[in-house]
Formats: C-alpha cells, structure tokens, sequence
C-alpha cells in the first residue's frame, strides 16, 4: 500500500492590526495628576507618558 503525504499547514496570518496597551488605551499618554504647595494638594492633570509601552501605544507583551 503507498503511503499518503500531506501538504504542510500554514501558520494562521498574523492580525492586522497589533493590540492596544490597557493602561494608555493605544493612545501612549496616561493622565497624571498635578499637586502643588507645601501641602501637595491636587489642582488637575496634565498627560504624561505611559510606561507600559513608552508611547507607542502598542501592548508589549503581544
């Protein structure tokens, strides 16, 4: 009896699009709180850079 050969399978095709970074939400900016005064009481928040992906936007462990 021969025997059968099979094709070898392709990988799945990457995604498009690479997964968003959960503490920025894919934008690379966190929101970071303002204190001033001797009391370091909070006036409001400015963007800062966020430091799971450094800006990129893009999640790092995917």
């Amino acid at each position: 009896m021969a025997t059968r050969t099979s094709k070898p399978k392709k990988p799945p095709a990457p995604s498009a699009e690479p997964a968003a970074c959960k503490p920025c939400g894919g934008t690379g900016n966190v929101p970071t709180t303002v204190r001033v005064g001797r009391k370091r009481r909070t006036v409001g928040q400015q963007d800062g850079l966020c430091l799971n992906c450094f800006g990129s936007g893009t999640d790092p462990g995917a």
